[in-house]
Parts: structure tokens; C-alpha cells; sequence
């Protein structure tokens, strides 16, 4: 299984979760995003109906009768019941659900950058876990580690 950390600088949280989710959607994949905060959440609803060639990308706010038939589902929770082999962490609180996926993205900022430290750590030789790390150069993401 593959983590890539994402260490957000001057690109807001939301702009990058519309990025990888559309990637993740052109693979063929499905994506579980997860957040504690709720109003974050609504938000980042209101903001994916507007990305991607298509003008939106198909999701919902987890809770709904059709969770388990979206491509792409908003959570406070770890658990996909819409059967996503890829979790995106975005609000920097490392969840080790997050290693029961295919792969996984960990968006943190400076306020969260201790938990990522942490988190990087803990993963450091774990068999069958892929680290990457990514900093924004020039505004172009480049894989540091």
C-alpha cells in the first residue's frame, strides 16, 4: 500500500483534494475523503460540484441512501461504504485506517506538521507500506522523499 504525504503551502486544502480526486476518478477508482470537521466538509460539497473537465465530480456527503453507489464520498468517517480502495486524509489527523486502503493521501499544513512528522515516523519500515512526500515547488507538486 502507497501513502503520499502532501505538505500544503500556498494551494488551499480544497483546490488540491479536487486535483487528486480527479485523478483518482480518471483511473477508474473510487475515493473516500475524510475530515472531523463538518462545515469543511459542506464546503468542499459546494466546491467539487464546479471541478474537473466535466464541469463537476460526481460525490455526496456520506449519510445518504446512495453512499454506497458514489464514486467519490465525504466522511467523517474512516470506513467506505461506497467500496474506495483510496482514502484522502484532509484535515491533517493521521488515521491508521488510512493502511486498510489501497492507497492513501495525508493533506497536512505548519498546524499539522508535527502529526505528519509523527505519522512519517511510525510508517518508516513498516513492511508493505510505500512512503512518498510531496512539497510544492515553482507550483508544480515535486516528490522530495
Amino acid at each position: 500500500m502507497q501513502v503520499d504525504f502532501y505538505q500544503l503551502a500556498r494551494t488551499p486544502a480544497e483546490q488540491i483534494i479536487g486535483s487528486i480526486a480527479e485523478k483518482v476518478l480518471e483511473s477508474g477508482g473510487r475515493l473516500l475523503i475524510v475530515a472531523e470537521d463538518e462545515a469543511f466538509l459542506a464546503r468542499l460539497d459546494r466546491i467539487l460540484w464546479d471541478q474537473g473537465g466535466t464541469s463537476f465530480l460526481p460525490h455526496a456527503l456520506a449519510g445518504g441512501t446512495d453512499d454506497a453507489r458514489q464514486p467519490i464520498l465525504l466522511s467523517t468517517s474512516p470506513d467506505a461504504p461506497n467500496q474506495a480502495r483510496n482514502m484522502l486524509i484532509a484535515d491533517g489527523t493521521w488515521r491508521e485506517a488510512a493502511l486498510t486502503y489501497e492507497r492513501s493521501f495525508y493533506l497536512f499544513d505548519d498546524s499539522t506538521l508535527e502529526r505528519a512528522r509523527l505519522a512519517w515516523k511510525l510508517l518508516a519500515g513498516r513492511e508493505g507500506i510505500e512512503r512518498r512526500y510531496w512539497a510544492q515547488e515553482g507550483g508544480k507538486w515535486v516528490k522530495k522523499a
